[in-house]
């Protein structure tokens, strides 16, 4: 259920993104924060402080899963692999916007990345994270945490 909803959440968006690549001026890796101990609060608000990620969610998902799209000129990677999209909810929190339908967790974030599902698997295993990883295209994973 969780795999087709991200399925249906970033594959779009990824899709069209893969058409506007551009060389980027920012490179921040993003691998610490998914090892699932934060919140999403915690693994999102820096990163749109530090204007690396877009404040205003590019789609909302009927779960309350916002997706958030790097600042223009940013590249964001999560172990090696570069991030389209960044995902989270966290309930009661003003960075995120409600769905309507049922939350999917009282805090849950993540991120889609380029990479094959066995190749993300293996890096997210070798860091130790406890996040999932849900194949959404061919090439196209989500790296997911949910408390």
């Amino acid at each position: 259920m969780i795999a087709h909803r991200i399925v249906r959440l970033v594959l779009p968006m990824t899709l069209a993104s893969l058409g506007t690549l551009a060389h980027a001026e920012a490179i921040k890796s993003i691998d610490a924060p998914l090892d699932c101990r934060s919140s999403a609060h915690d693994f999102i608000a820096p990163l749109q402080e530090n204007h690396l990620l877009e404040t205003k969610p590019m789609r909302i998902e009927p779960n309350h899963v916002n997706a958030f799209k790097p600042t223009h000129g940013t590249t964001l990677t999560a172990y090696g692999f570069k991030v389209y999209v960044v995902v989270g909810y966290q309930k009661d929190d003003p960075i995120f916007k409600p769905g309507k339908g049922q939350p999917i967790a009282d805090s849950a974030y993540g991120v889609v990345v380029i990479g094959s599902d066995d190749a993300v698997q293996e890096k997210v295993s070798a860091a130790g994270s406890d996040a999932d990883v849900h194949h959404v295209a061919p090439f196209i994973t989500a790296i997911f945490c949910k408390q």
